[in-house]
């Protein structure tokens, strides 16, 4: 008997059992769902772009010279014609000190012939006409030197003036000796003394002439956003002396992958952020698509030129910036989670049923931010969607949904 009654519930404790893991294997999944919602949408295109300036004008050196003294800085507002650098001729401030020295003592000398003074000594002046002679030679045979080589290119303009006006000044001095002469014989030491004055204003004066071709001045008005000129520093013709752009506004150069091209429309609103000024961004527009499409790096890209606006000319040229182009705006979009949408077989969804099953519905998609996505067909207000889980879903399946 108490065999019997043992088998007897053993048998029950394995048809509950039994009866226990069926009902539990035919429990529907829980799945999260979403349902649609009305929103505004914006279609955001993230990349990266380069400043430069909307207008510039590098500065380069016409002549050979020692940078002597910078005249202005790096982000300085600069207007037409203004000085930038100051070049100086090795020994002009020398040679003009000296030029300064004799045009003084010349105007002691006539000052002293103009209260009574003695006569300057004719063989002291032969004397110097026949040095200024031979130094005029020696002038003229370098100067044609230099004029030969300049047609062949290995010498500058820059030399050959120089010495061109070596070869005036000697002249300018030869016809004072001559002048002073002339007043030694016939109007008497007063005239002499007074061509020698003459004599040391030009020569001043040529020199002050050769000190003013040093300064570098700016061709046009604007903001200096590069100076690699520096003082000391010896610059030969054509080298780099500043650049000068318009900062307010600036064009990005924005790369836009070859793919999201045709999101890109003239007019579109830009934003810019640097990751140098984190709490800072700035606006504008788009101003021209691209032409062509060129390598970067291992990217395809277009490039997108973008006008911002930089009132406090921060964006400096050169820098990398972060830009994102609003390509779209769509208001009271019909709006799901991206992540509810699948590609497992063309675009679709999992939506819910009356009956609580899961259908396949292929829908269209259109205007998309990080989160959301705007459907366009295969949806309609308040259907639920299923969102991403661990459950692997199939049509017409049960599911228990929890809506979040």
């Amino acid at each position: 008997m108490l065999k019997k009654i043992l088998l007897t519930l053993a048998l029950v404790a394995v048809l509950g059992a039994g009866a226990w893991f069926y009902g539990k294997g035919t429990d529907a999944p829980a799945v999260p769902f979403a349902k649609t919602t009305r929103q505004t949408i914006s279609n955001v295109l993230s990349t990266n772009g380069k400043v430069e300036p909307v207008e510039f004008m590098d500065v380069r050196v016409e002549v050979r010279g020692l940078v002597s003294r910078l005249l202005v800085q790096s982000g300085d507002a600069v207007k037409a014609g203004q000085g930038l650098i100051e070049l100086s001729d090795p020994g002009l401030q020398q040679e003009t000190e000296a030029a300064s020295a004799r045009e003084a003592q010349t105007r002691a000398e006539l000052s002293t012939l103009e209260a009574g003074g003695r006569s300057v000594d004719t063989a002291e002046i032969e004397g110097s006409v026949s040095r200024l002679k031979q130094d005029r030679e020696v002038a003229q045979r370098n100067l044609e030197t230099l004029q030969r080589l300049q047609q062949k290119q290995a010498a500058t303009a820059y030399e050959t003036e120089q010495a061109r006006q070596a070869v005036q000044s000697l002249d300018v001095q030869l016809q004072a000796l001559e002048r002073r002469r002339a007043s030694l014989v016939n109007r008497g030491d007063l005239g002499a003394a007074q061509a020698r004055v003459r004599e040391a204003q030009a020569n001043l004066e040529l020199l002050k002439q050769r000190a003013g071709h040093g300064v570098v001045r700016a061709p046009r008005a604007g903001s200096i956003y590069d100076l690699p000129a520096r003082a000391g520093s010896y610059l030969n013709p054509g080298d780099l002396v500043a650049s000068i752009g318009k900062l307010n506004p600036v064009r990005v150069r924005v790369y836009v992958d070859e793919p999201e091209l045709g999101r890109v429309t003239v007019g579109e609103n830009v934003r810019i952020t640097w990751d140098a000024l984190p709490a800072r961004e700035w606006t504008g527009t788009v101003e021209k698509r691209p032409v062509a499409v060129t390598a970067l790096g291992s990217r395809q890209v277009g490039e997108v030129l973008c006008t911002i606006d930089n009132p406090n000319r921060e964006l400096l040229p050169g820098t990398n910036v972060n830009a994102f182009i609003l390509t779209q705006v769509v208001k009271g979009a019909l709006t799901i989670p991206k992540a509810a949408v699948r590609r497992d077989n063309g675009i679709g969804v999992f939506a819910l049923q009356k009956d609580g099953t899961v259908k396949w519905q292929t829908v269209t998609t259109g205007a998309s931010d990080v989160l959301r996505v705007e459907i366009l067909t295969g949806l309609n207000d308040g259907d639920q969607v299923a969102e991403r889980s661990e459950i692997t879903l199939k049509n017409g399946m049960k599911v228990m949904p929890a809506t979040n």
